[in-house]
């Protein structure tokens, strides 16, 4: 599935057209990032079947969602969500968005409900007192 249509992804900006959009009040306040099926290799992750995934972004620009470019007209792909938040900083970006529709989710076990409360303790011990 090609996630910019699933997310209604209308366009697309580069790098250097954020601050510009951002300087003409073009440019939404936040950014969403989102997962995509991986098409470019590097970053030393060059194994596209153990590392099927990256990042993607958009943005909102006159309230239309675009994808953010590289300079030679490809998607941007981020492989470590650490340096894509670090690039969101650096681009003037201070909140976003991420959902991550291509990875199963819900692993989590639920805590039994017939577990006793653990037990209130019968001694409180005062606060320290240098007296």
């Amino acid at each position: 599935m090609n996630q910019d249509v699933a997310l209604g992804i209308t366009g697309s900006v580069t790098q250097a057209d954020l601050a510009p959009l951002r300087e003409s009040a073009r440019l939404g306040e936040f950014a969403v990032v989102y997962r995509v099926e991986r098409l470019h290799q590097g970053g030393g992750y060059g194994d596209q079947d153990k590392h099927p995934l990256a990042w993607a972004v958009a943005v909102y620009v006159d309230n239309q969602l675009c994808r953010v470019f590289n300079a030679r007209g490809s998607g941007r792909e981020w492989n470590s969500i650490d340096r894509l938040s670090s690039w969101l900083r650096e681009q003037g970006f201070w909140y976003w968005w991420t959902r991550n529709d291509l990875e199963p989710v819900g692993d989590a076990l639920a805590e039994p409900e017939d577990m006793p409360d653990p037990p209130s303790p019968t001694t409180i011990d005062p606060p320290f007192s240098p007296f």
